[in-house]
């Protein structure tokens, strides 16, 4: 059965506050994904994803406080920043129902234990933890609680780490998946290490392994699905140029169709582990594959010997490693020079 990579779009909070946004993004993750070369027609993105934070759990007073005068700013202190991308609850439910109507799954990250209040309006398909809350372990206990299936996020944390997250999560279940991540906003490929997710498939094989990348690009998670990756995630928006700090590093509306166009096609190259002559190249063995062929004129009744014989296409005729059926034997016709040499050339 051929694999299908969990692939989530990253919105996070690349809505810049706006529903609407967010709607227009779920929209051209919808779209149909077509591989234009062979016109077929592959499976789209599987989930979108948005973050919540509670502002009361967030930063330190002075840290909120603080004036944030970057061009993708909107507010003047950090606070004021966070506050105006902040959706509530209900607009939370909203883009869910939305996401859910286009046919997709829909993922929440979870940044503090007051987000919880939002599952009194629906419960998310997967609950997300941050890099930088696998070490909040009150966190994930809580949303452990929930029994919605979590996905946890390496990008700065190591073997010691992980491994107390999932003490504390399997205290409630296993439904866990683990994404090798880099918190590196861009991550630089030196930095990358994807060899981490045949580590991670091969030691914690008992739960879903991923990769959750901020590289430029689609390259690294089309690599990672190589490598046994059976989640990606990947931030996702309308227009890279928009303002926000997240939108340089996502992809674009045709970023995400190559994306998923690139990783659906490398699904169905990974084949099995296995050498054999496709079916497929029949007809190309027949065109260009070298048969035994005549290196001289070979006159009717002369008997044929090793040096009368080389190598030409097409590759219909006898192998090399099957010239002892032609040598010794009587030419049955005149065989002209640079000719294959078929059985019924030839005595039997």
């Amino acid at each position: 059965m051929l694999k299908s990579t969990y692939i989530i779009g990253e919105i996070g909070q690349n809505h810049n506050g706006s529903v609407d946004i967010a709607k227009q993004i779920i929209d051209a993750v919808a779209q149909p994904v077509v591989d234009q070369l062979f016109g077929e027609k592959l499976k789209p993105m599987d989930a979108i994803k948005l973050t919540r934070r509670d502002l009361n759990e967030e930063l330190s007073t002075s840290a909120m406080l603080k004036p944030y005068n970057s061009p993708h700013s909107f507010g003047k202190t950090y606070g004021e920043h966070r506050a105006f991308l902040e959706l509530d609850d209900e607009q939370h439910f909203e883009i869910f129902k939305y996401a859910k109507l286009k046919g997709l799954e829909f993922v929440e990250t979870l940044c503090a234990r007051g987000c919880l209040s939002m599952l009194k309006y629906f419960l998310p398909d997967k609950l997300k933890v941050a890099s930088r809350d696998l070490t909040n372990l009150p966190l994930l206990e809580a949303m452990a609680e929930t029994n919605i299936p979590m996905i946890l996020s390496t990008g700065m944390g190591g073997r010691n780490e992980l491994d107390n997250a999932l003490n504390v999560i399997t205290k409630y279940h296993n439904k866990v998946s683990i994404l090798h991540c880099l918190s590196q906003y861009p991550s630089e490929y030196s930095n990358i290490n994807l060899n981490t997710i045949p580590y991670l498939k091969e030691n914690y094989s008992e739960y879903t392994i991923g990769y959750s990348d901020h590289s430029i690009g689609i390259m690294v998670p089309v690599a990672a699905v190589a490598l046994g990756a059976e989640i990606i995630e990947k931030h996702i928006t309308l227009d890279r140029n928009m303002k926000g700090t997240d939108h340089k590093g996502s992809l674009g509306v045709e970023g995400i169709h190559r994306m998923v166009r690139d990783i659906r096609n490398v699904e169905m190259a990974m084949g099995v582990k296995d050498l054999f002559i496709s079916d497929v190249v029949a007809e190309t063995r027949i065109k260009l594959e070298r048969s035994v062929a005549s290196v001289k004129n070979i006159s009717k009744g002369e008997i044929i010997t090793e040096e009368m014989l080389h190598l030409l296409s097409p590759g219909d005729g006898f192998k090399w490693n099957q010239r002892n059926e032609i040598i010794g034997k009587k030419a049955l016709i005149d065989i002209p020079a640079d000719e294959v040499i078929y059985p019924q050339m030839i005595t039997q």
